[in-house]
This record gives C-alpha cells, structure tokens and sequence, in this order.
C-alpha cells in the first residue's frame, strides 16, 4: 500500500478543496492518501462539504491559517510533523503556500521519500508590495530544493515558475491540470435556469451577467463595476448584474457602487430587485450558471479559475481579463473575450457585444464544452496525478511498495 499524506491550506470554496478531495476519493486502491488542512477564514465560504459528500473525513487543523502567525505556524508544523511520524507516508503532495510551507519543511526534516507541492496561483503577481513578493519568492525557492518535484496547473504557470520568477527548474515541474466533476452542469438546465431566475426576479427578456468568487482585493470587482457603468450607459437592452460570492472587500465593493450610481441590493437583507445583485454565497453553481446568460471575471491574476471551467461546461459566454492561467482555461474569441486588467472600457464593450447578439452568446456557449469536458474533468486529473506518482516512487527506487 503506497500511503499519501495530501495537506490543503484551507478548506475554502475553489479548485483546490476540489482538487484534493478528488484525489483523495479516486486515486487507484492501490494508495492509501489522509487528507489533512487548515481553518478556512469567517470570510470565507467553508468547503469541508466537498470531501463530505465523497465520504472523506479530513483532519482539521485549527491552526493552520491564512494569515501568518509564528504561534500558529509553529503549532500547525508541529502536529503536521506529528502525523507524519504516525502515518509513515511514501509521499506528501501539499496543496497552496501554506500548506507547501509547513508540509515541505516537514517532509524533509523526516526523509519521506517523495515530496511534490501543487502551486495553485502564486502571490508574486498583484497580491503584495514588491518587497513582500520577493521575500515570497525567496521562500518558494527554498522550499522547491526540498521537493522532489512541483506541479504547475498550467503551462503558462509553469513558465512563471520557470523562467519569469526562477522558482525552479523547468525540468522539475510537471503541468497536471485540474479535474472536476462537471457533469452536473449539463444536466436539467431548463429547470435550473427557470429555478434561479424565478427566485431572483429576472424577466425573460433581462440579459443576467454573473461574477463568481470571493470577494478579496485580487479578484479586482472594481473594473466590473466600472464597466457595468459604461454599459448602463451604453446598452438599450436590459442588464441584471450578480456577484456571487462573500470576502473582506464586500464593504468596499458596495461603497463603489453607491460612487457609480449603481442600484444595488444584498439579497439576503432585502429580497428585491436591483440593476446588481449581491448574493452571498450559493453552494448550488449549476443553478447559478444555468440562470447566468454571460459569466465574467475581472480579477489581477488568477491560476485556474473554477468559474470559467464551470462556466463553460454550462455553455455560457464569458468576458475576462487576460492575466495568469486563464488562457489556458478558455478558448480566446470562441469560448471567451479578454482584456486588460486595467481597461474597463474594453471590458464593457466585450460585454455589449454579447449583450446585444444572442446568436454570439449561443455561438461561443457551444464551444465551453468541447474546451473544458475533457481537459478538466476529474479522470483525467486522476490518471495524470498516479502516473506521476509511480514516476516519482521508481525514481526512488520504491516501485515494490
């Protein structure tokens, strides 16, 4: 039995709860894996769901956190080495900073043979001041000398990585996709659709517009309100607008809508309808999607976005900014239009476009699932991830475990 230790930073709504979880329920029989993570943020959407509903039961860490706290830092490495020592991993894939951190650190310190760590973003882009980014980048170089190997979601990821921040060598990184379970986007869209628009008040002939995500400083809402102005201005058509999603930024992102003149409403407070709609959190994202008639994102930098993988499995349109892995992720002009992180103008004039031709919508919504049905979907992800993992035990000498 080849036994995996997988440590997650936080289980927070995104790619990589998901990403774990899968790999944690369908590796072959073969490896035995304990999923181990941290305390999601109050801010944050907690996804300890996700490996419920795949009859996992993770160990919690209520010290590991977002945030760094040497107290709590030293806590979390002491119970992580803990388990290291109980559970006897052959291999320990950690999953984000933190748990790369600690997890790697860790490893090392006991010899586990393999060590692998899956960057799932980075925070040398947009996240800190340039000092605060290079003392991250110092960091991740020491730690990928501790690692047998690194996992980039993307190859333009892992040309970051790479050759922009010199974390590593290429030769040491593997791109292994994300993979998700998207069927349940193309099932019963009808129903779903006539579901979400009925509980939020939009007509049939009202074009809906979704933002998905948390609400946090890189995912930049600034240029979507922006542009929702612009269109406001420009479209003859009729425009709902939602952002989906809770986060730190959520007091800030109101008080630019009221500085736009844009009507809004928090649904949870006050069930009415407005020109943008704040949702909260909503677990239920092909409902989301199948009532949505054109996806956005608008963020600083993202690695593989969940919203648009989703987004295309449900055949919707999405307008996006051009930054990190997202055009890895979408097809650009057939599946997705992208613009600068810096020009609400262009990205509002994408917007109208789709706004205005139901034809396009319907055009480049056929094309999301050719993109993402295969790529993304979890068997994929699994096949990937064991093929690596035997690579990396034979390389050790381990192909007898």
């Amino acid at each position: 039995m080849i036994r995996v230790l997988r440590i997650l930073n936080r289980f927070n709504l995104g790619g990589p709860t998901y990403n774990a979880a899968y790999l944690t329920r369908y590796l072959p029989p073969e490896f035995e894996t304990l999923l181990l993570g941290g305390k999601n943020d109050p801010s944050e959407k907690n996804s300890e769901y996700i490996p419920k509903q795949l009859g996992i039961n993770p160990l919690i860490l209520n010290d590991m956190r977002r945030s760094i706290s040497l107290k709590s830092d030293l806590t979390a490495y002491r119970h992580i080495r803990q388990i290291m020592q109980e559970f006897q991993p052959h291999i320990v894939h950690t999953h984000a900073s933190k748990a790369g951190a600690l997890g790697r650190i860790a490893a090392s310190s006991l010899k586990v043979p393999v060590i692998l760590h899956t960057f799932h973003g980075h925070v040398f882009d947009a996240y800190f001041s340039h000092l605060k980014a290079s003392f991250y980048k110092n960091v991740e170089q020491r730690l990928a000398g501790l690692s047998t190997g690194i996992i980039a979601i993307s190859e333009a990821q892992k040309y970051d990585l790479s050759h922009k921040y010199l974390i590593c060598p290429e030769e040491k990184i593997k791109v292994i996709p994300l993979g998700f379970d998207l069927s349940r986007f193309r099932e019963n869209q009808t129903e779903k659709r006539q579901a979400f628009r009925e509980k939020y008040l939009i007509a049939d002939d009202e074009i809906a517009i979704g933002i998905v995500g948390r609400l946090v400083p890189i995912k930049n809402h600034d240029l979507f309100l922006e542009a929702l102005k612009i269109l406001k201005k420009k479209s003859r058509g009729k425009i709902r607008a939602f952002i989906v999603g809770d986060g730190e930024s959520r007091t800030h992102i109101e008080h630019k809508a009221r500085q736009l003149n844009l009507d809004f409403t928090d649904w949870n407070t006050k069930a009415q309808k407005a020109f943008l709609t704040f949702t909260g959190w909503i677990t239920e994202m092909d409902q989301v999607n199948a009532g949505m008639d054109i996806i956005a994102l608008s963020s600083l930098n993202e690695g593989t976005p969940v919203s648009l993988i989703e987004a295309q499995a449900a055949g919707k349109p999405i307008v996006s900014t051009h930054v990190g892995g997202i055009g890895n992720v979408v097809v650009p002009n057939k599946t997705a239009f992208l613009t600068a992180s810096n020009d609400p103008v262009g990205f509002a004039e994408k917007l109208l476009l789709l706004i205005q031709n139901q034809e396009l919508r319907q055009q480049m919504g056929d094309g999301g699932w050719k993109m993402v049905g295969q790529k993304f979907h979890y068997q994929r992800l699994i096949n990937d991830m064991t093929a690596y993992y035997y690579e990396l035990l034979q390389k050790k000498g381990l192909n007898n475990i």
